[in-house]
């Protein structure tokens, strides 16, 4: 692992924060450098209000979308509220299918098979659409690239919304209204939203003009935050505020499906990486193993024993996903060892059966052993089709881009996305890759890096530190919750290897004459020899609390050590 200390903000900056916050210089230097300088700049991190979300009309085309679905409901049309798979377009149906119901009765949803119809707005959905009489459409989490789809749409006297946040193409679909941030003629103050939170964007815009406030659709905020945890959006600006207020809403009054999901887990008051644990992959698995549309019904459900039996449902689908990726997992890391000698610096597996659900999931966990851009392919129909992950720091997307000649299709981020090729160009696209990666990429981002905010000494972390830095939350790119480096430690004896095959390293350190802290440190079981015989040694962590037998005590949740 590469440590890499954050640089240290302006001494005079610190503390002038310090003293208007009335807080330890090290708090004020998280905050500094999180772009918080001001007593208002805090006040407003540590205070997030509904009334701080922007205008909804800020938006490029918010007008356009508005007066047509007004329009539709004010005729009677039929509208079809349709969906990506994933947890972004599943809680993104959810909400404006749930709002829309609410003010018409000529609503229906529509999320397209994984395996039958692939990512995004499906030929098959609009022919669906057409024969069932429907004449809007309003697309959620995709769209954004569907110029052709839109096309036979329009063909077929079905208008278009698209509420995306993917980045655009050369070329936009001719759609009635295109809402998404990322547009490059889109002035919207915030471009970092998910796609439900796109979709809440034009339920607050719909809302506003029956004269309801912000307030009245926290209730939907449940569904928003889940999204955004799900989606690895940054947690800054609008987000962060969304997440903030959607917690609130899971951890006090969630809707039916989602209090189905956390009763079957016992958890109590989730934070957002429990909702990234524990909510998403269980909504996930809906769309991975059996089809989206189990998902959206456990959301939309109001009656809690129905909601119950759905959970049930999703759970088994998540145990069967479960299964599915260790297996294949262990597959995908036999077939790179077979090829280790070649030196790659990306990894690129294939394997006709491997599960079309999981393959995101698969790159993810081989990135963990071997740190590189990694793809994995499975067959789909004529097609191949692959998730690809990336390494923090590197543009996959842009990698795409540049070996476009030999895609199909392709869309997604900088750090996860999705393509189709014909299995003829395989060999020729893996080659490609690798050149354009190898040609790319800065070889210290193959090396994972920790980065730290802060260097402090055991002294510092009290209970009323802690409490402050609770405040932080919620975490994730962008507000991560901060890692400290603290040196000269040493294990007072009692440290040892836990868990099964001695995988994770559990601590008790000291610093001097300081407190002793336990530490635990998952995967860690390796670097047992460096604490032995009270040996001096450096730590990196995060902070959290341990809950043991009615007692609470802070813990360091070990990130690396060294000697």
């Amino acid at each position: 692992m590469r440590w890499t200390l954050k640089p240290k903000p302006e001494l005079f900056k610190i503390k002038q924060l310090s003293e208007a916050l009335q807080v330890e210089h090290s708090i004020a230097s998280l905050l500094l450098q999180r772009g918080i300088e001001t007593y208002e700049d805090a006040k407003q991190f540590f205070r997030p209000s509904l009334d701080e979300l922007h205008d909804p009309f800020l938006m490029k085309d918010m007008d356009k979308a508005v007066e047509r679905i007004e329009k539709a409901i004010g005729e009677g049309e039929n509208i079809l509220v349709f969906g990506d798979y994933d947890v972004d377009g599943t809680t993104a149906v959810a909400l404006m299918s749930s709002y829309l119901k609410n003010r018409t009765d000529s609503v229906a949803t529509y999320i397209p098979d994984r395996y039958d119809e692939g990512y995004g707005v499906s030929i098959k959905g609009i022919d669906f659409a057409h024969d069932n009489d429907f004449s809007l459409i309003i697309a959620l989490d995709c769209g954004i690239k569907a110029i052709d789809k839109v096309a036979y749409a329009k063909e077929k006297g079905i208008d278009f919304i698209i509420c995306d946040h993917h980045r655009p193409g050369a070329e936009l679909p001719d759609a009635v209204a295109i809402l998404d941030p990322k547009r490059e003629d889109c002035t919207y103050p915030y471009d970092e939203l998910c796609g439900c939170g796109v979709g809440f964007k034009l339920v607050q815009a719909l809302a506003s003009r029956e004269g309801k406030s912000i307030e009245e659709l926290t209730e939907y905020l449940d569904l928003v935050a889940t999204a955004i945890g799900a989606d690895i959006v940054p947690i800054t600006g609008e987000n962060r505020t969304l997440a903030y207020f959607g917690l609130q809403v899971i951890n006090g009054n969630p809707r039916a499906g989602i209090n189905a999901i956390i009763e079957q887990t016992k958890k109590t008051e989730l934070t957002i990486t429990d909702v990234v644990f524990i909510i998403a992959p269980r909504i996930n698995a809906a769309g991975r193993m059996k089809h989206g549309n189990h998902a959206v019904t456990l959301l939309t459900e109001e009656d809690e024993v129905l909601a119950q039996t759905y959970a049930q449902e999703i759970e088994q689908f998540n145990t069967d996903r479960k299964e599915a990726d260790q297996r294949i997992t262990q597959e995908a890391l036999l077939q790179i060892e077979e090829f280790k000698e070649q030196e790659r610096i990306t990894s690129v597996v294939y394997h006709d059966s491997w599960h079309k659900g999981v393959i995101g999931i698969v790159a993810s966990r081989l990135i963990e052993t071997y740190y590189r851009p990694t793809l994995v392919f499975t067959r789909s129909g004529d097609r191949l089709a692959a998730s690809a992950r990336s390494v923090s720091g590197f543009d996959v997307y842009n990698a795409l881009e540049a070996c476009s000649v030999h895609i199909e299709q392709f869309g997604g981020h900088k750090y996860a996305a999705g393509l189709t090729l014909k299995e003829e160009n395989y060999e020729a696209f893996k080659q490609a890759f690798e050149d354009e990666v190898s040609k790319t990429i800065d070889r210290s981002l193959l090396t994972p890096e920790i980065r730290v905010d802060t260097q402090i000494d055991f002294q510092d972390i009290t209970p009323k530190f802690y409490r402050i830095l609770k405040q932080f939350a919620p975490f994730g790119p962008g507000n991560m919750a901060p890692v400290f480096m603290t040196e000269n430690l040493q294990d007072t004896g009692y440290g040892k290897c836990v868990g099964g095959d001695d995988k994770h390293l559990r601590i008790t350190a000291r610093q001097g004459n300081s407190q002793n802290i336990v530490g635990i440190g998952f995967n860690l079981g390796d670097k047992y020899d460096l604490i032995t015989d009270r040996k001096p040694f450096k730590a990196v962590y995060s902070i959290d609390e341990n809950h043991w037998q009615g007692n609470v005590s802070l813990q360091l949740k070990l990130r690396d050590i060294k000697a």
